[in-house]
């Protein structure tokens, strides 16, 4: 072989290697009538869905919040699961709890006794937004606004880490926190040693979710949604900007793949089939 002809094929092998190996099939939609759905929780223990909805302002104090519950093939159960809420965002589950980031609060929720135990109010925080917790229970939520994500265990709150820009999708893996900043992923061990896992992308980064091993699905409430490879290459799923269709914090369903996108002012959450 001719060494122009190899060098040939070998730029060839490495275009077709580049192109994006996953894509998302939609399945379902909901109708146009979810009250500002800003997150969605998939239940894998009882198999629904959780939705924060903000029916207002995401940084209003109005009581019009609410947590929404659905079935897996989008069928509304009950808008207003739990209510009085302000801006409800993140949501994570532990045990029979769910811990809701409300503006400065995180709600503690008792899931078979649908009502609200505790509100925990974090002092120095604007807008909570994600959160997530690890296999002990201790709980950690990010607030964007003030560029920390803090630490809420046997009911104390606490700073864990500050001093980011705006840190927002979070996701306890085994011992690892793994937390989104401003277009970038990184990967954070107990001991606080924090490793850039990608960046470069869209700063408005929100929701995180492990699709395999180091290998991860990140929204942008702007509208995009990337698939991050181990290498921490990206690859673009989803870009929905110019339509102004915002997806914000997604939920998955790692067993079949399903990924669960909410569209802000759309009103609507979509599930996605990923391939």
């Amino acid at each position: 072989m001719k060494k122009n002809t190899f060098y040939v094929l070998l730029l060839l092998i490495i275009s077709f290697s580049s192109i994006a190996q996953h894509s998302l099939k939609r399945i379902w939609v909901t109708d146009s009538i979810l009250p500002i759905p800003e997150s969605v929780f998939y239940d894998k223990i009882d198999r629904v869905l959780y939705t924060s909805l903000m029916d207002g302002s995401p940084a209003e104090r109005d009581g019009k919040g609410s947590i929404g519950k659905l079935t897996t093939d989008g069928k509304i159960i009950n808008l207003n699961w739990i209510s009085g809420l302000n801006a409800p965002k993140g949501m994570a589950k532990f045990e029979d709890k769910l811990f809701v980031a409300d503006l400065t609060e995180i709600v503690i929720i008792d899931i078979k006794q649908q009502k609200i135990l505790k509100k925990i109010t974090f002092n120095d925080s604007k807008i909570l937004n994600d959160v997530t917790v690890d296999k002990k229970g201790v709980v950690y939520v990010s607030d964007p606004k003030v560029g920390k994500i803090f630490k809420l265990e046997n009911d104390i709150a606490t700073v864990y880490l500050e001093n980011l820009n705006k840190p927002n999708g979070l996701k306890f893996i085994d011992n690892d926190l793994y937390f989104l900043d401003n277009g970038s992923l990184y990967k954070m061990d107990n001991k606080k040693n924090k490793h850039l896992l990608t960046d470069g992308m869209d700063e408005n980064t929100d929701g995180i979710e492990q699709i395999a091993k180091e290998e991860f699905i990140v929204s942008c409430w702007t509208g995009v949604i990337y698939y991050v490879n181990k290498d921490g290459t990206k690859e673009i799923l989803s870009d929905t900007r110019k339509e102004e269709y915002y997806s914000a914090d997604i939920g998955l369903d790692d067993e079949k793949k399903i990924v669960y996108v909410p569209s802000l002012f759309k009103k609507t959450i979509a599930a996605y089939s990923l391939r």
